[in-house]
């Protein structure tokens, strides 16, 4: 089979390599679609723990395809059968994972982040994944490159539950990526009064704004149209999108009495330490907390809203690339210019 391994900082190689053979319990997923992450765009940039010249990594964990074979002891799946993968697993139970959020272990794994993922013709899903509900049946009403998209479109579902967004609030999103393009849509299935997305790329503002033309866009500081559509009394809900320091100091500010403040992209680990106006947060009860990853309960309902058509995703995607060109689809999605890039397999 074809596959982009990561071998280090930059260092990215389509190889040939053998097709995976499923052991007991184990299922072979064959990629249909497989969809460019930021933290693949960061893995390629810094380098990963788990990508070196010695062990080099299949890197991808937005996924859905077809089930091609079949491990001993396997039940409920057939060869054929269309799935999209939920990539984060615990090796061992514990007790979060019981209580449904082993997503926040720290043990956790990840296909694409610890163990081979999608940017290949054909995935290992391991048996643990398997016996832990990882895989999820594609609807007929959802074509696979959607379907890929579920994994992040439910990361963000994982802020949207925190943030509580009601009809006619005002939702500030900074980062007008695909991430901050989902978080708008989710945004505007829950009645938003008004939405404004923030970013310093105006061509991404545009292509936004092209897919919601009611929305707000703005570049530069966010803080006048802010003011401006509530009056002066702040967002009901501010999502921070991006990797700022500044921009998460700047989004306490900006919060209204009982607003809710979600840190949704992680910090470098030398830019951690924030600057935060406690008193703001005292004296308007501000809720200010972060989410990562998704549940498997949050993956399944994010399909479920895909499938019934509450949401569409499509959209977002505004490049495809053969698996042998998986470092166009990077670049593609890193360039700042369009939002989603996939590797097509299809």
């Amino acid at each position: 089979m074809i596959a982009t391994f990561l071998y280090g900082q930059n260092d990215l190689r389509v190889c040939e390599v053998d097709t995976p053979i499923p052991g007991p319990g184990e299922i072979i997923l064959r990629t249909g679609s497989a969809s460019v992450c930021g933290t693949d765009i960061r893995m390629l940039r810094n380098g990963h723990s788990f990508a070196t010249t010695e062990n080099p990594l299949i890197i991808g964990h937005e996924m859905a395809g077809h089930i091609a074979e079949i491990g001993e002891g396997v039940t409920g799946w057939e060869i054929g059968d269309r799935v999209c993968i939920a990539p984060n697993y615990n090796p061992v139970s514990s007790k979060l994972t019981v209580m449904g959020m082993g997503h926040l272990d720290p043990g956790y794994r990840a296909l694409g982040i610890h163990e081979h993922g999608a940017f290949a013709e054909y995935v290992k899903i391991p048996a643990i994944a398997v016996l832990q509900g990882n895989l999820f049946r594609v609807p007929d009403s959802l074509s696979l490159e959607e379907a890929a998209l579920v994994e992040p479109l439910s990361c963000c579902y994982n802020a949207f539950e925190k943030a509580r967004t009601s009809p006619g609030d005002t939702v500030l999103i900074i980062g007008a990526g695909p991430i901050g393009v989902m978080h708008a849509k989710l945004s505007r299935m829950a009645g938003a009064g008004h939405i404004i997305l923030n970013d310093r790329h105006p061509e991404r503002l545009e292509l936004a704004q092209s897919l919601d033309p009611k929305m707000h866009t703005v570049t530069g500081d966010p803080g006048e149209i802010v003011n401006k559509l509530t009056e002066g009394a702040g967002a009901n809900v501010i999502i921070t999108a991006c990797p700022s320091p500044e921009i998460q100091s700047r989004a306490i500010e900006m919060a209204a009495v009982n607003g809710r403040v979600i840190f949704f992209g992680g910090l470098p680990k030398d830019r951690a330490c924030v600057p935060l106006d406690s008193n703001l947060i005292h004296y308007r009860q501000i809720e200010v907390t972060g989410t990562t990853r998704q549940s498997l309960a949050q993956f399944g309902k994010t399909l479920d809203l895909l499938a019934a058509r509450v949401l569409r995703v499509d959209d977002v995607i505004t490049s495809a690339h053969p698996v042998e060109e998986a470092d166009k689809a990077i670049a593609a999605a890193g360039s700042g210019l369009g939002l989603k890039a996939r590797i097509a397999f299809d």
